[in-house]
C-alpha cells in the first residue's frame, strides 16, 4: 500500500512539473535593437524542436523589424498561436521570451528584467562592438539557472512578485503578430515605392529639361545663324574696304 502510494505521488508530482513547464518560458533570446543581430539564446533541451523553429524565424523577423524603427513601445507583448511574445528594449537591446498564454504576464517581464540586468551587468561594454551572431552563448547558464527560479508560480517568492504593485504591466501594450509583422511588411512597401516614385520623378524631371532644351535649341538656332552671317558679312565688308 505503501508503496503504490509512493508510486502515485511520484507520478502526481511529475506531471504538476511537467504542467508547468508546459507554462513557463518556451523561447528566450537577446539581440541588438541597431541591427537585428542575435546575441544570446536560451538553449532549449530539444523537445518541439518543430516548433521551436517555427517561431525562432518569428523572434529574428520582429528584431528586423525593430532594428527598422518599426517598434512603438519598449516593452510589448505578442500574441503567436498558443503563445505569447513579451519583450523590453533598453539600452539598444531587446530582450524577448515567448510563454505560454497561462502564464504570468507579470512573472514573464520580470524574468525578463532579471535577464536584462545581469546582461548589462556582465557584457554592457562589448554589446556595440559584437561582430557575430551568439557572441554572447555563455550567458545561456545564467537563462537556465534564472528560468528554473521562475518554473513554479506558487513559490513564495514569485508569488510575492505577483503581488508586487510597485510592478505593473497593465499599461503594456498586446498586439497580434501578423499584425505586427504585417505593418513592417507594408511600410516595406510604402518605403519601396516611395523610393521609385522619387526615382521616376527625378528621371522625368532630366527628361523634361533636356526637352525644354532641345525645344529652345530648335525655336532660336535659326536666329541665332542669321544674326551670326550678318555680323559675318559687316565684318568682312568692313575689313574689305
Amino acid at each position: 500500500m505503501g508503496v503504490d502510494l509512493a508510486v502515485h505521488l511520484v507520478f502526481w508530482c511529475s506531471l504538476q512539473v511537467s504542467g508547468l513547464l508546459d507554462k513557463m518560458v518556451k523561447l528566450t533570446m537577446v539581440a541588438r535593437v541597431t541591427d537585428g543581430l542575435p546575441l544570446a539564446e536560451g538553449l532549449d533541451d530539444g523537445r518541439d524542436q518543430k516548433d521551436a523553429d517555427f517561431y525562432k524565424q518569428q523572434a529574428k523577423l520582429l528584431f528586423k523589424n525593430l532594428s527598422k524603427g518599426q517598434h512603438e513601445a519598449s516593452r510589448m507583448s505578442i500574441e503567436t498561436g498558443p503563445y505569447f511574445f513579451h519583450y523590453i528594449i533598453e539600452g539598444r537591446v531587446c530582450y524577448l521570451t515567448m510563454c505560454d498564454r497561462s502564464y504570468p504576464k507579470k512573472l514573464a517581464f520580470q524574468y525578463l528584467e532579471d535577464l536584462k540586468n545581469e546582461f548589462e551587468r556582465v557584457n554592457c561594454s562589448q554589446i556595440e562592438t559584437a561582430a557575430r551572431p551568439y557572441a554572447f552563448i555563455k550567458f545561456d547558464t545564467f537563462i537556465q539557472k534564472t528560468k528554473k527560479l521562475y518554473l513554479d508560480t506558487r513559490t513564495q517568492r514569485n508569488l510575492a512578485k505577483l503581488n508586487d504593485e510597485l510592478y505593473e504591466v497593465h499599461q503594456i501594450m498586446t498586439r497580434n503578430v501578423q499584425e505586427v509583422l504585417g505593418v513592417g511588411e507594408k511600410l516595406d512597401q510604402v518605403t519601396e515605392m516611395s523610393t521609385r516614385l522619387t526615382s521616376d520623378t527625378r528621371m522625368y524631371a532630366d527628361k523634361a529639361k533636356d526637352l525644354n532644351r532641345q525645344a529652345l535649341i530648335r525655336k532660336y538656332a535659326p536666329v541665332a545663324i542669321v544674326i551670326g552671317v550678318v555680323l559675318m558679312l559687316f565684318w568682312l565688308k568692313n575689313k574689305i574696304w
